[in-house]
């Protein structure tokens, strides 16, 4: 069986040169048989082309039977067979096939002459007979090359699952809850399952069914993947990882056949997790009409929607899934019995972002006075995955800058390349241009220093990042779960800041407030749209809406803000001019020079 197995696999590694042997053999074949239709069918005595027209001269040969010979190997010839009169003999001969037309023309003379008794004209039937066997050969080799191909493929795609599953066993080290930072409740919510895993007899004898299956909901890099890992590991049970995509194929039927396999293997190692990565590639709403490629992912669905909950049972097996996307999930997937708990995984605190600092920070050389909760406060809105990519950043700037131990100027740094880009050092402003970009980023701080209900400003620089000549750093004084209308109303000011500085300073405005319009545009739209905080009042977007009404209020809002900018910066005219002396001397001000040099304190 094993020796079966190795020779299929060896089938498998050869495919293309047993294809490519196989069609050489059949051309070596026809070239063979060809051969043997023209040379062994002859007449066994054979005659000089010069003799045998000495013998027609001389009025000793009957019958002349001629023809075009096609010949695979040698090229084409004109063969005679010629019949003697005393002896009723039959004899051959090859000639060149430019000899043709005037030979038939001779034979024709010596008929009309009555020298010869017949002349006959033969087509080369071996030949095209070659031919037909050929072309036949052909087809029915093409077929049976096209049928060994589509199976072929429909084998490894069915068997491609398999070679990409991710199995840990129980001896393999997995994460562990301790292993993932932040996430506190949906770590809690998970340690329940463990035990369902674990001891599932006692939730049997009480008649409670075990969960089929966890989606967890979230942006990405929010630790989704880390959460599944870690409750496997938690329960020491095996753990199954597999994309959502890896189920779609273009082939009909290929992606439900996965979903078997892939149960069927997870049902053998049960108790286990089986965890689907993206699972909106492969659980999207299902198409109505049903046809073309809709046809093969609805299928797909409906088989897992099967094996989550349907004639079988999957005891022992938690699917665990992820997204981003759970608005485009099919309603029939989110239901109980199939995702019974659905966990928003959400972007992390500022407590829960020091304690993923700290995690990404156990494997690398720190200088001793890091200050992770400054580096937390800092880091507003970053997801664990952008965390990392800061600590990684800060390893690598320490490596080039030749030092032995991460500091906080190599995490400040690695803060702005994952926010902003590399500082572009070679991108030289003129001393007009430099003027303008520092009053612009002032103008932001100025509203962020003065203003009630603005961010805090952390850090100011007119090294150009990305697309920015320059950026301020703010930061929320204190993270809340909601933000009001006076926030967001500031948010709105603390971006027309730049583009005012340069209106009330220069008479002049740039193309640098682009994006400042943008975003101040947006929160106007949201306000308006989503969240009733306009003269509109209670309201929400639809193709019934007014829209010049709403663009209207909009407007009015991002107006009323422009005027608030213009009036504080007015009054705050010498501390913009101090802040860009600043600048202008050293590029970039931290909040502890700030802090210094105004003595302000927030």
């Amino acid at each position: 069986m094993l020796k079966i197995k190795n020779f299929i696999i060896w089938i498998k590694k050869k495919f293309i040169l047993i294809i490519l042997l196989t069609s050489f053999s059949l051309f070596l074949f026809m070239i063979f048989y060809n051969y043997q239709l023209n040379y062994y069918n002859l007449p066994k005595k054979e005659k000089e082309f010069c003799v045998l027209m000495s013998d027609i001269d001389k009025n000793k040969i009957k019958k002349i039977i001629y023809q075009k010979k096609y010949d695979l190997l040698n090229g084409d010839y004109f063969y005679i067979e010629a019949t003697d009169k005393d002896k009723n003999e039959t004899c051959y001969c090859k000639t060149e096939i430019m000899l043709y037309d005037k030979f038939v023309q001779l034979l024709e003379f010596k008929y009309q002459k009555n020298q010869l008794t017949e002349i006959k004209s033969q087509l080369d039937t071996n030949y095209f007979k070659t031919i037909i066997y050929l072309s036949q050969l052909i087809n029915v080799f093409s077929s049976i090359i096209f049928i060994i191909y589509i199976v072929y493929i429909m084998n490894t795609s069915s068997v491609k699952l398999n070679s990409n599953y991710q199995i840990v066993s129980k001896q393999k080290s997995l994460f562990t809850f301790k292993d993932v930072a932040g996430n506190e409740e949906e770590k809690e919510e998970m340690t329940e399952l463990i035990d369902f895993l674990q001891n599932p007899k006692k939730y049997e004898q009480i008649g409670a069914s075990t969960p089929k299956g966890v989606l967890l909901e979230g942006p990405p890099g929010t630790g989704k993947t880390f959460l599944a890992k870690a409750l496997a590991g938690e329960a020491n049970v095996p753990f199954f990882a597999v994309s959502g995509s890896e189920f779609v194929e273009m082939y009909v039927g290929v992606g439900a056949s996965r979903v078997r396999t892939l149960f069927k293997e997870a049902k053998l190692n049960a108790p286990c997790v089986l965890f689907i990565d993206e699972i909106d590639a492969l659980g999207g709403k299902r198409n109505v009409s049903g046809h073309g490629s809709s046809q093969e992912k609805d299928q797909t669905l409906n088989q897992l929607l099967t094996e989550m909950d349907g004639f079988t049972k999957s005891q022992g097996i938690i699917v665990v899934a992820a997204t981003n996307r759970v608005d485009i999930l099919d309603p029939a997937l989110l239901r109980p019995g199939r995702f019974d708990r659905i966990f928003k995984v959400g972007l992390p605190d500022v407590k829960a972002r020091e304690a993923i600092l700290k995690v990404h920070a156990q494997n690398k050389k720190l200088f001793p006075d890091i200050d992770f909760h400054q580096l937390a406060k800092q880091t507003p809105g970053m997801s664990g995955a952008q965390l990392g990519a800061v600590l990684n950043e800060a390893s690598i700037l320490t490596v080039r800058n030749q030092k032995d131990q991460i500091t906080m100027t190599e995490l400040e740094e690695a803060i702005d390349r994952v926010l902003m880009g590399p500082a572009k050092k070679s991108l030289k402003y003129d001393a007009e241009e430099r003027k303008m970009v520092a009053y612009h980023e002032a103008g932001h701080a100025v509203i962020g220093l003065k203003f009630k209900y603005a961010q805090k400003v952390q850090k100011i620089t007119i090294i150009p990042r990305g697309n920015a000549g320059g950026y301020n750093l703010m930061i929320p004084e204190k993270e809340t779960f909601f933000s009001s209308k006076k926030r967001m109303l500031a948010n709105i000011t603390s971006y027309l800041g730049g583009r005012v500085a340069e209106e009330l300073v220069f008479d002049d405005i740039s193309n640098g407030s682009y994006d400042d319009f943008k975003q101040a545009t947006r929160i106007a739209k949201l306000m308006v749209t989503k969240y009733g905080m306009s003269d509109l009042g209670v309201t929400q977007d639809s193709e019934f809406s007014d829209k010049k009404a709403i663009d209207t209020e909009i407007k009015k809002i991002v107006d009323d803000c422009h005027q608030e900018t213009k009036n504080i910066i007015k009054q705050n005219k010498s501390l913009l001019d101090k802040i860009v002396v600043l600048l202008l001397e050293q590029e970039t001000i931290t909040k502890e020079e700030i802090d210094k040099l105004f003595e302000i304190k927030y």
